[in-house]
Parts: C-alpha cells; structure tokens; sequence
C-alpha cells in the first residue's frame, strides 16, 4: 500500500519557503538517513561549499543571508523527501503525492520532488536566485512585513496610499487576515503605520533585507528567467500548483511561465491551498524545515489534517525549529 493512502485520503505535498531556516536544521536526519546524507553529500560537492555544515551550526546571520538560506532550504526540504521515500520503501511502501505545491522558494523543491528538475540544477539554480536577489536588494534596497488582522480590499488602498513615497505592494496572501507587503523602505514603513492606524491587529518587519515579489525585483527576474529557458525541464509526474495563480500545472511551458517571473510577482497561498483542496486532497505534509505551512494551511482551511515527517509513523525525526 502507498504511504500516501495509508496515512488517510488524498495527500498533498508542501515545501516551505524563505524565513523557514534555522541553525541545526537537516542535522537529525543527517544522522539517521543514508538518502539525506547523499543530499547534503551532493550538496556540498555541487556547490563548492560546506553548506551542511552551514545548516547544522553555522551562525544564524550567515545561514539568513539570501545567497545561502535560498539553497540551504532546498537541500534540507530534498534531503527530507528522501529520508521519507528511503524509510517508506524499506517499509514495503511508496510516498506518492496526488499534488504538490511550494511557497515561493518552495516551489524549486516541488520541481525536484515531481521530476521536472533534478537536484544538481534545482540547487544550481536557486543559489544563482539568490544572486540575482541579493543584488537587486542591494541596488533597490526594500524590505517586507507581515499584516495581520485586516481585509485585503483595505490593505490594497493601504499601498496605494503608501505608494506617494515609493514602490508597495501584496506580496504574499498567505492566509484569510494574515498578509505580506513588500516594497522600498520609506514605503514600507508609511505602509506599515497606515496598516496600524486602519486596524491591524500585528504589524511585524520581517527580518528579511530584500523586497521579494514585487517589482524591485525585476532585474533579478528576467536574469533568472533566461536561466530558466535553457534549462532542460521535465513533465511533472504530479501536479503543481503555481505561487502566481493559485493554480495546478502540469506541462512544461506552463512551469516556464510561471518561473519567467517568479520573484516579482505575487504569491498567492490562500488560493493554492483552496485548489489543492478542491481537487480532492485531505492531507497535507509539509517537507522541510519548521512547520510555517502548516499552520497557514490550517487557517485556509479547518477540514484538512496537516503532517510534519515526524508524523508518517517512519520512526524520522521531526525538523522542528527548536524552541528558542
């Protein structure tokens, strides 16, 4: 029986995104998985650089910079999946999603898991996003926060308004009341106390120094839009559901579109949760560092179980953050 079934109804499979990483994260799994050993192994050989180490105790600023949080979060979320897949065939069993979706970032990992990708390039890849990233903040420096407690229609006149003082806009709709702006920095903080005054109840600067899925980021978009169109991608064997429309693609030239722009334009996880949902899944494990997802998908939706790898009953440990 396919581990899938076994663990109740149609599963769907989450990877997390940016903001996920924390210092010790994969090393668990290190110790007790032969397959998340091979990842890291790969890994370090690819990039020319101790990322495992980074991962299990690097120093939180390093392991935060853009440049090394981007591919040590797909080599934690890859080495994951492979920990699953390596005990669930041990056990006589499979690990087949019936569809997979990623929250930004996470949507590289979902490329590798579903075959369109492999490891080697997705990693290559998103180091080189990361790149493009790092210098585009540097060049428009910006930043994001999280709103929390106000309708989306008041949030958009809430940028509009901010607008007067530079480039805001909806980043991320991560779930029913909890939102993500992005934008320049003098924006961002008129934004934020705008967001504040029409009844917010949490406004939080994110720690993260770039200005991801908006337009400040268009030069890094098309730079890794042309990486993007010379690379060899396969059908996806499952599904994906795609950041920018909340909707499932299942060919090629629909995930070279939805990657042409990936980092600039919005993502739209309260709507790509809902689509999983209404084609039938039931459960969602999420695969990777933390349980962000988790808990946004619960709020989505209240009729769904949500997993981490230390709930499928494979004896694997839980990547967790660890209580601080």
């Amino acid at each position: 029986m396919a581990l899938a079934e076994s663990i109740g109804g149609k599963m769907a499979m989450v990877f997390p995104g940016q903001g996920s990483q924390f210092v010790g994260m994969g090393r668990a799994l290190y110790d007790v998985s032969q397959a998340a050993r091979r990842v890291f192994d790969q890994a370090d050989e690819v990039l020319n650089f101790p990322l495992a180490a980074l991962c299990f105790r690097g120093s939180a600023e390093e392991l935060e910079d853009t440049l090394n949080a981007q591919p040590a979060i797909l080599t934690v979320s890859t080495a994951t999946l492979e920990a699953i897949r390596e005990r669930a065939q041990a056990l006589g069993g499979k690990f087949t999603p019936a569809i997979v979706a990623g929250h930004s970032l996470g949507e590289f990992t979902a490329l590798v898991a579903t075959g369109v990708l492999d490891f080697s390039s997705a990693l290559r890849l998103v180091r080189d996003r990361g790149r493009f990233m790092k210098e585009a903040g540097q060049e428009y420096p910006g930043g994001m926060a999280a709103v929390i407690g106000l309708d989306d229609e008041t949030l958009v006149q809430v940028c509009a308004e901010a607008g007067r003082e530079g480039v805001i806009v909806v980043a991320n709709a991560n779930s029913p009341g909890q939102t993500v702006i992005s934008g320049e920095l003098g924006a961002l903080a008129r934004a934020m106390e705008l967001a504040k005054e029409r009844g917010a109840k949490r406004v939080a600067r994110l720690g993260i120094s770039i200005a991801s899925h908006s337009p400040l980021m268009a030069r890094a978009s098309s730079q890794l839009g042309e990486i993007v169109a010379k690379l060899p991608l396969q059908t996806p064997r499952v599904p994906i559901v795609a950041n920018a429309t909340g909707r499932a693609i299942t060919t090629v030239e629909e995930i070279r579109q939805e990657l042409a722009h990936h980092v600039e334009r919005p993502v739209n996880w309260t709507r790509s949760v809902k689509e999983m949902v209404n084609a039938g899944a039931t459960t969602f494990v999420e695969v990777g560092p933390g349980q962000v997802l988790s808990g946004l998908i619960k709020r989505i939706s209240r009729d769904v179980t949500t997993l981490g790898v230390g709930d499928l009953g494979l004896g694997l440990p839980a990547n967790d953050r660890p209580a601080t």
